[in-house]
């Protein structure tokens, strides 16, 4: 029955430890952005040098 009391006590600290640190990260702006991430999606993205490189080799060949 005592272990009961102590996992009991230790999953409420360590709730309260993962509620301060929800808290801290709300305090510094952490969930501020909420438009951001979900318009992220439908940008596009930067091709990389090495395909561009690529394509304009297979064009120029053709």
């Amino acid at each position: 029955m005592n272990i009961i009391f102590f996992l009991i006590g230790c999953s409420v600290l360590i709730a309260l430890f993962f509620l301060g640190a929800f808290f801290w990260a709300s305090k510094n702006g952490q969930h501020d952005d909420t438009y951001t991430p979900s318009v992220r999606i439908l940008f596009d993205d930067e091709p990389l040098e090495t395909e561009v490189e690529n394509d304009k080799k297979a064009t120029s060949k053709t």
